[in-house]
């Protein structure tokens, strides 16, 4: 059962029959709220329903300019929050890549349930300067044009940096399953072990994997490691 929704203009699915139990679902980039619908099957026989949204620039909400960004997305979460609090219960949350440093901000003083992040991007000001690094863009080149396009597909932005330096990452209250692969190409391995060990996390590994999950093999590790981690402990 799947159900199309709007949450004050936001573009959203809600997944499984009527329940108490609801996990939020927040895709990265270049994703939607329609690619929840492998994870819902999975975790919706167990009772529990999922709520998806496309987040700005994303789905139905593609030609959306300039806003894929923490001071836009935030308010759209708390939105979302303050929806899901009116009608469940028992809250998780799964989010993947930059979805996860998304509701890692928004949702800072919230404890779910349970919570689940694939790939994600824990520290947001690194991963700005290592692209910096790619594009060989300085400081002072960045700060004097203030966005800078790259030939990898990311603009970079002085405003985006100036917000990462001023929000940290510093209170994340639940302890949080994170599936992580050890070829991420994005995200550097000593930012993941600092995350796992401030805030009493638990981490799996994928040996060979990428930062995107995409192939048979490493779709197959993440339905597996889903049954895992999500399912079992609801059995």
């Amino acid at each position: 059962m799947a159900e199309k929704l709007y949450i004050d203009k936001i573009p959203a699915i809600l997944w499984g029959e009527p329940s108490k139990k609801i996990c939020i679902y927040i895709h990265g980039q270049g994703g939607n709220k329609k690619e929840a619908e492998y994870f819902s099957k999975k975790v919706c026989k167990y009772g529990w329903q999922v709520i998806s949204i496309d987040l700005p620039e994303h789905g139905e909400r593609i030609h959306e300019k300039d806003k894929f960004n923490p001071w836009n997305i935030i308010p759209e979460l708390e939105i979302l929050m303050a929806f899901i609090k009116d009608r469940w219960s028992k809250i998780s949350l799964y989010a993947n890549s930059i979805g996860a440093y998304f509701s890692i901000l928004a949702y800072k003083n919230e404890t779910f349930d349970s919570c689940f992040f694939v790939s994600p991007v824990l520290d947001m000001k690194q991963l700005i300067l290592d692209m910096m690094s790619w594009a060989n863009v300085t400081m002072i080149q960045l700060e004097q044009h203030q966005k800078i396009a790259t030939d990898f597909g990311q603009t970079l932005s002085w405003e985006y940096l100036k917000y990462t330096s001023e929000n940290p990452i510093e209170k994340w209250c639940t302890p949080t399953e994170i599936l992580y692969s050890n070829k991420d190409e994005l995200i550097k391995s000593d930012t993941i072990i600092r995350f796992v060990n401030s805030f009493n996390c638990g981490l799996t590994i994928y040996d060979g994997g990428e930062h995107w999950f995409h192939t048979e093999k490493q779709l197959k590790v993440l339905q597996n490691w889903i049954l895992e981690k999500f399912c079992n402990k609801e059995r």
